[in-house]
């Protein structure tokens, strides 16, 4: 009875010791997605590299100073729409990627009612998520046929869901693949009723914020138009170079410093209070 308490003590402080003693590894922390990155998953542009987009910024920025400069012979009001121009092309990404994800929510719950359909007609969640590539609504087909593709190849269906997750860069789609992937593990008796409330409680979401959005679409753009306006005045004299050489003085500098910032605030807070709040992937 000693010995097996001696070693015992002894293991204990074999292990202490080499608690203190062995290097530290590493702690690997998740890859955190760049924003912008989020933003081209969330427009469908998948195959894009961030550094293209801010490449087509740049020749998009250099292109309208150019033009500009060679109307006006004024470098400050040239770099001024230089850079709007620059910054043209992110929000007109951000735009695409706000329609893409209000068409995906709009066609989900019919997605997900084919999908209830297929596992309550006996199908396998493979072969259900492989169907809605071919009868399943027209902006998630591509997805679901990338994913029944995959599966067909490598027949791993946490790897295949997975890349189903990063082609759709959808919060719903993240739940949905998440149930999905849990049926799959620890088996769903209860999916069908799972999918069937799901799909009502995104056609009431859906219907509620069509109604807010439409309400509240004619009061964003006459503050887009108040925004753009007095920029559309000094676009327009460009070509009174007499007029608009004044902006070239230490004076002309601050208007125009001054009027971009005051626009850009008021812009900014403009579309914080009217826009709508937007569901987070906090399952990708």
């Amino acid at each position: 009875m000693g010995a097996v308490v001696g070693l015992g003590v002894g293991v204990g402080l074999v292990l202490i010791w080499l608690s203190f003693t062995s290097p530290r590894r590493a702690v690997e922390r998740p890859h955190r997605v760049s924003r912008t990155r989020e933003v081209l998953d969330r427009a469908g542009l998948v195959g894009t590299t961030v550094t293209g987009l801010w490449l087509v910024c740049a020749v998009t920025a250099l292109v309208v100073f150019v033009s500009v400069h060679v109307v006006s012979r004024t470098v400050t009001v040239s770099l001024v729409f230089g850079l709007m121009a620059g910054y043209l092309p992110f929000a007109m990404l951000v735009g695409r990627a706000r329609r893409r994800q209000r068409e995906l929510a709009e066609v989900w719950p019919e997605a997900v009612d084919n999908l209830s359909s297929a596992v309550r007609a006996g199908m396998s969640l493979p072969d259900a998520l492989t169907q809605l590539g071919h009868r399943g609504p027209e902006p998630l087909r591509e997805p679901f046929l990338a994913f029944g593709a995959d599966y067909q190849v490598t027949g791993r269906f946490g790897e295949s869901l997975d890349r189903l997750k990063q082609r759709l860069a959808d919060p719903v789609g993240d739940r949905v693949v998440e149930g999905l992937r849990i049926a799959r593990e620890v088996g769903g008796g209860e999916l069908g009723g799972l999918l069937r409330n799901l799909s009502g409680f995104l056609r009431e979401d859906a219907r509620t914020r069509s109604e807010l959005e439409s309400r509240q679409a004619w009061t964003v753009n006459g503050a887009r138009l108040a925004v753009a306006a007095p920029w559309l005045v000094l676009l327009m004299l460009c070509f009174q170079r007499e007029v608009i050489a004044r902006y070239a003085s230490p004076a002309g500098v601050v208007v125009l410093a001054g009027g971009a910032a005051l626009c850009l605030v008021a812009y900014r807070l403009m579309v914080r209070i009217g826009r709508l709040p937007t569901e987070r992937r906090v399952l990708q």
